[in-house]
């Protein structure tokens, strides 16, 4: 059987991001589903200094495998100032140390929510122009808008919503 990750680039415990990607994970058939908090992942800010004195640190390689061993990736990302999380942009650095094309050529659906109108679309935006030279293969992208309004009882409450999210879950399913 298949297998793919699913995480949010966020470490909040309360992630609204984590709950999209575990969300569009369970939208996925016949795969076994392995859901990552980042939180599980501790990490120094990254500094070359720290690398020559200390090395790349063991959960940098963790990580890493997880994004190795898998058929497939659902990430969501949390929005700060206009762009990714530090604690995600902080493991991408950690693990382009190890492998500068970290994502390994996986299929990824790649998303992001946020509470306001626009879903993370900046950050999306930025994830999208930089993954494709780090070995990521994006075979869907998905802003979803206003979360508290449109994500209700662990699911997409607009039909519209959902639908467009059915929709790439399938792109995403016949690339595995």
């Amino acid at each position: 059987m298949k297998q793919i990750i699913t995480f949010a680039g966020s470490n909040s415990k309360n992630s609204i991001n984590k709950q999209l990607a575990t969300y569009a994970s369970t939208l996925v058939s016949s795969v076994e589903v392995k859901v990552l908090d980042l939180n599980d992942f501790q990490l120094p800010l990254y500094g070359i200094d720290y690398e020559l004195e200390h090395g790349i640190p063991d959960n940098a390689h963790k990580f890493l495998e997880h994004i190795k061993s898998t058929n497939g990736i659902i990430l969501s990302l949390a929005e700060h100032n206009g762009t990714y999380a530090t604690v995600f942009k902080n493991l991408f650095d950690w693990m382009s140390r190890i492998d500068g094309k970290l994502w390994s050529n996986k299929p990824m659906l790649l998303m992001a929510t946020s509470p306001g109108a626009r879903g993370g679309a900046t950050a999306l935006e930025i994830a999208k122009n930089r993954f494709g030279y780090m070995g990521g293969n994006i075979v869907g992208e998905y802003s979803f808008p206003s979360f508290e309004t449109n994500f209700q009882n662990e699911k997409i409450s607009d039909s519209t919503l959902n639908n467009e999210l059915l929709s790439l879950v399938k792109t995403f399913e016949n690339n595995l």
